[in-house]
């Protein structure tokens, strides 16, 4: 594994209007969360859950939680490195995709 891949996951405690009978964002977060952990179990990650409606003062972070509003975008938004993986209902095939270009690699300790 090359790095340790930070992840933001963007949303609020209101389900997107376009996103009826879908989790919480909240919820989604800690689904993602669990979900990578088993897939690549013992390599290192960071996730976030960032509120879109009280991002924290950090420029970047408050910048795309500003555009998923103003955009219109489903929430909750996936970012991996800075890229959207992910938007509404987001598909772990997809994520899982993503991190393993960054050297993670399923079901093994380490990356090894």
């Amino acid at each position: 594994m090359k790095k340790k891949v930070e992840i933001v996951v963007y949303g609020a405690e209101q389900i997107c209007p376009s996103c009826v009978n879908l989790p919480s964002s909240r919820d989604t977060f800690e689904w993602l969360q669990a979900a990578i952990a088993r897939k690549f179990p013992g390599q290192p990650f960071a996730i976030e859950y960032v509120d879109l409606f009280n991002p924290p003062d950090e420029g970047k972070k408050r910048a795309f939680a500003r555009k998923v509003i103003e955009e219109d975008m489903f929430y909750p938004v996936v970012v991996i490195e800075d890229r959207v993986v992910g938007e509404g209902n987001p598909r772990l095939k997809e994520i899982f995709a993503e991190l393993e270009k960054y050297g993670y690699k399923p079901g093994t300790e380490s990356g090894k």
